[in-house]
């Protein structure tokens, strides 16, 4: 299975994924960091995948997003940002607006 084949199944087999560096518990950027607290903070069950363990995925991601930098939220398949972008959308009660649009189940 290509890297891009696994990406696509872990982006598709889960309503909300965060590609990060770290885990939710001990995330190893301050981007990430900030992307789980907007996380957990709406409260919504969500999928990580620690790119530090997985070189493949790590430069992977990056191609399949087309986005630079990591960490990168998926909602229901679809790229949405990375944590500016995350913290900006929360800041303005866009990223709760898709989180309920999307049905996203709360943790």
């Amino acid at each position: 299975m290509s890297t891009d084949q696994r990406i696509s199944e872990i982006v598709n087999g889960n309503d909300v994924v965060l590609f990060m560096k770290g885990t939710p518990l001990f995330p190893q950027c301050g981007f990430s960091s900030k992307a789980v607290a907007i996380l957990d903070h709406l409260g919504v069950e969500y999928a990580s995948v620690d790119v530090l363990q997985d070189q493949e995925i790590r430069q992977g991601i990056k191609s399949f997003s087309d986005w630079p930098t990591i960490p990168q939220l998926y909602v229901k398949g679809e790229f949405v940002g990375g944590s500016d972008i995350m913290m900006e959308m929360f800041q303005a009660g866009e990223l709760q607006q898709l989180m309920q649009d999307a049905e996203v189940k709360t943790a």
